[in-house]
């Protein structure tokens, strides 16, 4: 049996359920804004779930999102904002560590929209900077290509902090990046970059096995943690997208993910827990369902 850290799941969506709002194009830092305190309550209910791991809402806080926006120059504000509710719920419910979220430049899932590593490291270092001291660890979310990894550890690594890498994959082949890349070309730059785990995120469960088998390789702790939607629509791709796009399948039930799950950390993964759509009653039923086979949650 193995020490399992167990994730949180899907903050953006949870608050878009909770508030009620109509998504925008700043997701969950609008409802951060609009609703203070709601990102605690999410928090903390994932501890409660069994999660060991706050992953600060902060995925979205880029430049380029707040852009000709009422809150374009809230950049650093909105990150204090966002480690604050998980370090209130972390006091709150007695333990736990905090993930910093540092998600990708410009748009979820468009790798043709990265920018040069000139223009993307002083982006992606200046959100390192601002989350790593309230931090225990960093983790770079929803990479989608082999530049991507490279650019991101070139400015997260070296604030000495863990740092896991996380890649999502091609929904319909999961060996291969949203970029086309094989996910095995990833694995040497993480290495060599200095991450401290590989894992996979944002693409559906089924996704995940082949994507695993990618990471055969590594000698770094690795993990998953999928999205419960149908795929990720073309819609999604447009500019300045709303989760309106995106569609929450039906066979999504916590023992259902949960079955999933088990089956990766049979594989090896022992990084483990929810993206978008994934609930605090899945991460309850994950946290029962690896106690019962006998691993420790930690």
């Amino acid at each position: 049996m193995a020490d399992i850290t167990l994730l949180d799941g899907g903050m953006g969506q949870e608050l878009v359920h909770r508030a009620g709002d109509k998504p925008t194009p700043l997701w969950s830092t609008q409802i951060m804004l609009d609703h203070p305190g709601l990102v605690t309550q999410v928090h903390r209910d994932f501890f409660d779930a069994g999660a060991t791991i706050a992953t600060t809402n902060s995925y979205a806080i880029h430049h380029d999102r707040l852009m000709d926006t009422p809150v374009e120059g809230a950049f650093s504000a909105l990150h204090q904002s966002a480690l604050y509710e998980a370090r209130t719920a972390r006091r709150e419910h007695g333990s736990g560590r905090i993930a910093g979220a540092i998600g990708p430049l410009r748009a979820s899932y468009r790798p043709d929209l990265h920018p040069s590593a000139d223009e993307a490291v002083p982006l992606f270092a200046e959100v390192a900077a601002l989350l790593a001291p309230a931090c225990d660890l960093l983790i770079c979310e929803t990479v989608a290509s082999v530049a991507h990894t490279r650019d991101i550890l070139a400015a997260s690594v070296p604030l000495g902090l863990p740092v896991w890498l996380a890649l999502t994959v091609d929904d319909k082949d999961g060996s291969k990046l949203r970029s086309g890349e094989p996910v095995s070309n990833a694995v040497p730059v993480a290495e060599a970059g200095g991450a401290s785990a590989i894992l996979i995120n944002c693409s559906t469960p089924e996704a995940i096995p082949p994507a695993l088998a990618g990471l055969s390789g590594t000698t770094l702790p690795f993990g998953a943690y999928a999205n419960g939607f149908e795929q990720i629509s073309e819609g999604f791709m447009d500019d300045k997208p709303t989760v309106d796009a995106l569609t929450l399948r039906r066979d999504f039930t916590p023992e259902l993910y949960a079955d999933h799950v088990v089956d990766w950390v049979a594989s090896g993964a022992t990084i483990v827990g929810g993206c978008c759509e994934v609930s605090p009653a899945h991460i309850a039923e994950i946290a029962q369902r690896l106690r019962a086979d006998g691993h420790t949650i930690v």
